[in-house]
């Protein structure tokens, strides 16, 4: 395989933009190629790839769907393609525009495992379509846009997690946008570039160079660089930390609320009947998920920790209670119009009361639990 073979993937429901960011790359990175699969043919059961230049099509082909899945067919199909592309050294860039409902993190994760260099990944974001595809709470099947008979996920979901997992957002011009949406896109992603398509700093960009795994441990709800408190333009981000953990049934009653009370929320949060567990919160577009992400490190023996990544084990150290250890409640809103005192209110009439805290750790054990069904696997 040629050396200075590189893949760059643009990911990002905004699918005009997404079109336009990949033909910028194709204009002003000399040979460069871009490969895209066609997920919306998965019905008829089959995957169409289109391989083009800067110039237009080139080769096109189609791959059988897996397991009735078209993502399935288009990881088992990608490497391959790339592989020859690499071999034949005549593509300096191979750029992969994936379908709409593809997050960039499985596909950079495939594409890195096969030994090739990824070396950008972008989510190309039209401003003015930030916020109504995050409040969007419908089903990707209702949409159209979803990569297999099982897929549960939601158009705000979905794109929440391909603008926060891209270290690029690619911003085409957009006479609709304003303050607000900037404002919004700043702090859902404080940490990313934002590079406009049409500047000469996008090719730069796709070629600076990705860590796989930096990415991946930003995004763990043990270790994930969370936004910090921030107010602008109308738009604000609420970061609520508190070391007791939650009564069960007294937050899942609030979860409605505390739901549609932003636009995005995410973070790890305490149940006392689960003292041991670390939870994920991710909720957009009035859709909340649940997830049990594993132990917290406090409850680990300490032999177990070397089987811990270090990422996680600095992210806890910086947050050690000298009770509790890393188990804590840590919630970031972000919305337009955010009630900061509301959520407050809300959030510490759910933790224990003192008497429920004093009472330790076996009784919280018994409180009636609430969260089994979330929970399920």
């Amino acid at each position: 395989m040629a050396a200075d073979f590189a893949v760059a993937l643009v990911a990002g429901l905004h699918a005009d933009a997404r079109r336009a960011t990949v033909d910028r790359l194709l204009a002003t990175v000399p040979d460069s190629v871009a490969l895209h699969h066609d997920l919306s043919t998965a019905v008829q059961g089959t995957v169409v790839r289109t391989v083009r230049d800067a110039g237009g099509v080139f080769a096109t082909g189609e791959a059988a769907l897996v397991n009735d899945c078209a993502c399935c067919a288009l990881r088992e199909d990608l490497v391959p393609e790339l592989e020859r592309l690499a071999e034949a050294g005549l593509t300096r860039l191979a750029v992969v525009e994936l379908w709409d409902s593809v997050e960039p993190k499985a596909m950079a994760e495939v594409v890195a495992s096969s030994g090739l260099k990824v070396t950008g990944v972008l989510t190309a974001v039209d401003p003015a379509l930030l916020l109504p595809y995050l409040g969007n709470g419908d089903d990707l099947m209702e949409a159209g846009l979803a990569a297999a008979a099982t897929d549960q996920r939601t158009v705000a979901d979905t794109w929440a997690r391909q603008l926060e997992y891209a270290p690029v957002l690619a911003l085409v011009d957009s006479a609709e946008a304003d303050d607000e949406d900037r404002a919004l896109l700043a702090q859902l992603h404080p940490t990313a570039r934002q590079v406009s398509v049409s500047s000469g700093d996008l090719a730069d960009a796709a070629l600076a160079g990705f860590d796989v795994e930096a990415a991946a441990a930003a995004q763990h709800p043990a270790c994930a660089l969370l936004p910090q408190e921030a107010d602008e333009a109308g738009v604000g981000t609420y970061v609520w930390h508190a070391r007791r953990p939650f009564h069960p049934e007294r937050l899942y009653q609030a979860l409605e609320d505390l739901t549609c009370a932003a636009a995005r929320s995410r973070g790890r949060f305490w149940l006392a009947d689960r003292p041991d567990s670390l939870l994920a919160w991710d909720a957009a577009g009035g859709a909340l998920c649940v997830e049990n992400a594993g132990p917290w490190l406090a409850s680990l023996p300490d032999a177990a920790w070397e089987l811990v990544p270090p990422v996680r084990r600095a992210a806890a150290a910086l947050d050690w209670h000298p009770e509790h250890g890393d188990c804590c409640q840590h919630l970031v809103f972000t919305s337009p119009g955010l009630d900061r005192e509301g959520l407050q209110q809300v959030l510490e009439s759910c933790l224990l009361t003192d008497a429920e805290y004093a009472a330790g750790r076996e009784a919280w054990k018994r409180l009636p639990p609430a969260f089994e069904h979330l929970l399920e696997v």
